[in-house]
């Protein structure tokens, strides 16, 4: 199969075509030929040489992808043959006789790495269907960022309807993708961005967009909320953020950070953070068990697909690139000048 390469740390130029085995679906496993493949903050770590793929992943990026399954492996805990009524014991299911999954369905899926590929082998329980209403090569853009928004933002967090969520970076995949969602489940939103064109993409989404270049987030917050301040904070940025988010945090409020894009150390005043009764949460998604990958992505297809299948949520999609492109479209991740997701397609 072809795929893309890091052939050694560094910038855009790094990224290389290759090609490799196809691989095998293993048991519990499903093999999707892949229609395209999104891009992440973490696979530029990973071509920098800061984020290494976790043991057993791919050696070549890519956390999610949309395609057709292409085989069924073995089954774990499934549809069985005494069960499925076909008599080979392969296919995954749902225990009532009518298996989960076909060869020929059109998928998305959440991976360890591997997306940037023609084919890539992912555990059933990783997969969902592509949502009604949504094209194939759009739905790559939604198991990452869906899964890291729910589980940050709602399962972690616990952000309640008529809360205030603030999102850093709100014109990003994860940022367009909390601000539709928070919306849609009743949520105020503000989020930061740096141009004016950007917070006019937001506040069309239905965030208050504050320009971070411009306008200080804390004073902002504080304003929208009438001196009271945001109950979630999703934080992409790290760095000096920290503090500050502290500062425009409400009684109780939650602080979600899911990246540190600015490279820096972050302190902050302890005291500060015990006055406002608050917590501060740091996760990351790839790493996680595959159990508890499992328990976000079951998350995600009961709480949100039925709104992107209404169209209340929606994949925002910046730019699509062929699979041998990959390195313009990390040059076009590189600038910052996207909004939503940048997409290579097989």
């Amino acid at each position: 199969m072809r795929l893309v390469l890091i052939s050694q740390p560094g910038g855009p130029e790094a990224l290389v075509p290759a090609t490799a085995p196809d691989p095998v679906a293993g048991p519990g496993e499903l093999l999707i030929r892949v229609a395209a493949a999104g891009i992440n903050r973490a696979d530029v770590g990973q071509r920098q040489g800061n984020y290494p793929p976790p043991p057993g992943a791919p050696e070549w990026p890519g956390l999610e992808v949309s395609g057709t399954i292409e085989a069924i492996g073995p089954a774990i805990e499934t549809a069985s043959a005494s069960d499925s009524g076909d008599g080979d014991g392969t296919g995954t299911g749902t225990g009532t006789g009518t298996p989960e999954w076909q060869v020929g369905d059109q998928v998305c899926a959440l991976l360890a790495g591997g997306g940037y590929a023609e084919l890539v082998a992912v555990d059933a329980r990783l997969v969902l269907p592509v949502p009604a209403g949504v094209d194939l090569v759009e739905a790559a853009g939604l198991p990452e960022v869906a899964a890291t928004v729910w589980s940050n933002v709602f399962w972690h967090a616990g952000l309640q309807p008529g809360e205030t969520l603030l999102v850093h970076g709100g014109t990003s995949g994860i940022g367009t993708f909390a601000i539709q969602l928070a919306t849609a489940l009743g949520s105020k939103t503000i989020a930061t961005a740096g141009s004016d064109a950007k917070i006019t993409f937001m506040n069309d989404l239905g965030a208050a967009g504050v320009n971070y270049r411009t306008t200080d987030f804390v004073e902002a917050a504080k304003q929208l909320t009438d001196g009271r301040g945001v109950d979630v904070i999703l934080d992409l940025v790290g760095g000096d953020y920290l503090a500050r988010n502290i500062d425009a945090l409400a009684m109780n409020g939650r602080i979600m950070v899911i990246a540190n894009q600015s490279g820096e150390a972050s302190s902050f005043q302890l005291g500060a953070l015990m006055q406002k009764r608050g917590r501060i949460w740091a996760t990351t998604l790839r790493a996680r068990p595959i159990e508890e990958k499992a328990e976000i992505v079951a998350g995600v297809r009961r709480d949100v697909w039925p709104l992107v299948e209404r169209s209340m949520v929606k994949p925002i999609i910046d730019e699509v690139f062929p699979l041998d492109e990959a390195a313009d479209a990390h040059r076009r991740m590189d600038a910052g000048g996207h909004i939503g997701k940048l997409l290579l397609k097989v």
